[in-house]
């Protein structure tokens, strides 16, 4: 009677079995992830803990390491809004010229960030068309850790509104139509029905547009202007000790972002878990 049951059981694929694809898996992300970030660390811990904590704690560093941060975070909070909209308009609305709108959301990816730094120091210097118009009030984006912010914003977009644009198609268009019949404003459909439904893929968005930004170097350099203890990135800082042979100061300072970046994506990832486990 088993030997009856147990084709009941087998489950057929077109890829080969558990075992194997699982053995790919770890092999290929052992080889593209997890041994570059054991070289990472062996290489920052050849060095004594002295000279580890003198490279990491040094105040350009640690101005570095807040403007990052800093500049990171709150540009995902902006891609997190404004990308929201987006998305929310791309999905609900039909228009002219919405395909265009659409098509132009995934410019970042395909630009070189070079070519993205230099355009956007063009727009937002003193003689750019939109530096212009800052100028005389006394605002100046370009060489300034405004301008850093508008890079890490411009290039984190994308990752929001791809995101959420298919939490948003599968949203019950039934379900809203029927809390505004029950007597739910717009405002308490919104917070209590659509907001809970889109909010694991607008934290996955906004994580990915954070991850995005501290790792970002070609599109900043060109708008920061790269003062010291200003608007230097910690990017900025791996790359000039490297270009010094200074691999081990290299690698601590990268292994100090790279702890503090897991530390904030775990603490996302969490908020994410929760809040789909929530009925």
């Amino acid at each position: 009677m088993s030997s009856r049951l147990l084709p009941q059981f087998k489950q057929h694929s077109v890829l080969p079995g558990f075992g194997l694809t699982l053995g790919f898996t770890l092999t290929y992300l052992s080889l593209l992830v997890l041994l570059p970030l054991s070289m990472l660390v062996l290489t920052t811990a050849a060095m004594s803990f002295g000279d580890f904590w003198k490279v990491v704690s040094h105040p350009h560093v640690v101005a570095a390491y807040k403007l990052s941060f800093g500049a990171s975070l709150i540009a995902a909070c902006i891609n997190a809004v404004f990308g929201f909209i987006v998305a929310w308009t791309l999905v609900r609305y039909r228009f002219p010229g919405r395909r265009i709108v659409d098509a132009l959301i995934d410019i970042p990816f395909a630009m070189p960030t070079a070519v993205s730094g230099i355009a956007l120091t063009a727009l937002y210097s003193k003689s750019g068309w939109i530096g212009q118009w800052f100028d005389p009030l006394g605002i100046q984006i370009a060489y300034t850790q405004i301008g850093i912010v508008v890079a890490l914003t411009f290039i984190g977009l994308p990752f929001v509104v791809r995101t959420l644009q298919p939490a948003l198609e599968d949203l019950d268009k039934e379900v809203e139509d029927a809390a505004e019949s029950l007597g739910a404003s717009k405002w308490q459909t919104f917070w209590k029905i659509i907001f809970p439904s889109v909010f694991p893929a607008l934290a996955t968005g906004f994580t990915l547009a954070l991850a995005r930004a501290l790792g970002e170097y070609g599109s900043v350099i060109f708008i920061a202007g790269n003062i010291p203890m200003e608007t230097q990135i910690a990017p900025l800082l791996i790359v000039q000790e490297l270009d010094r042979f200074n691999i081990p100061a290299a690698t601590a300072i990268a292994v100090v972002m790279l702890t503090a970046s897991f530390v904030l994506m775990f603490c996302i990832n969490l908020i994410q878990w929760y809040a789909r486990r929530r009925p």
